[in-house]
């Protein structure tokens, strides 16, 4: 019976970095993204078998996976050029490479590259999540200005299985750069309420972004607005200080939330 290890020795190689620059996971991620000499392990392993660009482990993943995952450039360069190299390869959980990219700090070069070998901008995992919704989670502003100005262009307005926009994941990790961006050039609607009938707003307060939920509301978030459970955004302040900050925040750009 073929060693485990063995059989998956490039997706090893590929998770790890093995190249002639010296790079490893406990490197910081920008060292990661830069060196430029060939990954010469995973060069070797292809040399020999270049099937094993196409040959998925027990997580249903490909060598590219491992590499966009850990940030390898020039690994990720080197399995871009392998025979039907497909930049939409789903693993088991139905992530792309660039949904793993966008879900990185410092990826951009992995994403512009992913991009032109047409990744598709708009594609769903499992959860019904886009490469959108990871860069709104990890706040990748950068990347998500990249996407949305993609031709064609990242929608702003999918939601995923929980009926949530990127906005949403913006709203609760309290980037207001994103926020404004995904409601500019994403054109995403601003009210829209996920599967428990909460707004951005909601998410915003319930997380405790005071700034982030200002934002929303002096560009017109509807405050009084109910989720499933009947309670308006301001009921779902953590505390008396959060809520007393978003009251006093609102009343001085002309909005009584109370």
């Amino acid at each position: 019976m073929e060693d485990t290890k063995s059989k998956f020795a490039i997706h090893e190689a590929s998770r790890e970095g093995h190249s002639t620059s010296p790079s490893s996971p406990t490197q910081p991620v920008r060292s990661q993204l830069t060196p430029t000499r060939p990954a010469s392990k995973v060069e070797s392993l292809l040399g020999a078998n270049p099937r094993l660009a196409n040959l998925r482990d027990d997580d249903d993943r490909l060598p590219i996976h491992w590499a966009v995952a850990y940030g390898h450039l020039p690994i990720v360069q080197l399995l871009v050029q392998t025979k039907h190299f497909d930049a939409d390869a789903r693993d088991g959980s139905g992530w792309t490479p660039l949904m793993m990219a966008c879900s990185r700090k410092h990826a951009e070069p992995i994403v512009d590259l992913l991009l032109s070998k047409d990744a598709h901008v708009d594609a769903k995992n499992n959860n019904g999540q886009t490469a959108l919704h990871f860069c709104a989670s990890k706040a990748n502003l950068d990347i998500a200005r990249t996407l949305l100005s993609h031709s064609p262009p990242a929608s702003a307005r999918t939601k995923d299985r929980r009926g949530q926009l990127p906005l949403h994941r913006a709203a609760a990790v309290g980037s207001v750069p994103m926020i404004k961006e995904l409601l500019g050039a994403g054109k995403s609607p601003l009210n829209a309420t996920d599967v428990d009938g909460m707004t951005a707003l909601h998410h915003a307060i319930s997380e405790g972004q005071g700034h982030a939920a200002l934002f929303l509301l002096t560009n017109g978030a509807e405050f009084d607005k109910r989720d499933g459970e009947g309670r308006v955004a301001l009921d779902y302040a953590s505390d008396a200080k959060t809520r007393r900050f978003i009251v006093q925040a609102a009343e001085r750009e002309g909005i009584d939330l109370e």
